[in-house]
């Protein structure tokens, strides 16, 4: 299978590209939701949008590598890369959706699979998205054992008083923030 040869390196890779094309497809809202679970051996990755959702026919095709909803190319690898990466870590990935209802990806893996990959960079990932901020509100919550960070970029346009969540200075303070409060909850994905 060629999703199982080419892989990418961290998860958070899969994340933003699945986060991306919600952002692309539409969405005003976008939840991501990150649990480290050491005790039941889980990592799961939860993606929530309010965008435009997808019929059960396009629901069955959308981890086919080869199928995509975009009109500028013809395959669409991340969700099949995401499965596979799922399925050869010792999970699973669904997907839920409905015309008008929005979309929700889950993730699940073993959180101590040999072959996990790393969760990665989520302070590039977050900063990423946070470009999006004017028109994209993300709330990002982590949790780790029962430890939660959470991060809500509309409260955070709020209490930055009219200064843009995408300007470069509260971008790159976003993404050490990011780092730090996951280092403080103790993330080992």
């Amino acid at each position: 299978m060629l999703a199982t040869v080419i892989a990418m390196r961290e998860l958070s890779l899969h994340i933003l590209d699945v986060a991306r094309n919600s952002v692309e497809a539409g969405a005003g809202m976008l939840d991501l939701d990150i649990v480290e679970d050491t005790a039941a051996d889980r990592l799961n990755v939860t993606i929530r949008d309010d965008g435009p959702g997808m019929d059960a026919e396009m629901v069955a095709r959308v981890t086919d590598p080869f199928f995509s909803t975009r009109k500028t190319r013809r395959v669409g690898m991340g969700l099949s890369l995401m499965k596979a990466t799922c399925e050869r870590c010792g999970g699973f990935l669904t997907v839920q959706s409905s015309p008008g209802e929005g979309t929700v990806v889950l993730s699940a893996l073993r959180l101590s699979h040999l072959d996990r990959p790393p969760l990665g960079d989520m302070g590039a990932v977050i900063q990423a998205l946070a470009c999006e901020a004017e028109t994209v509100a993300l709330h990002y919550t982590h949790v780790v054992d029962g430890r939660v960070f959470e991060l809500d970029t509309a409260q955070l346009q709020q209490d930055l008083d009219g200064v843009p969540v995408s300007t470069p200075m509260v971008l790159q303070w976003l993404r050490g923030l990011v780092d730090e409060e996951l280092q403080a909850i103790g993330s080992v994905a």
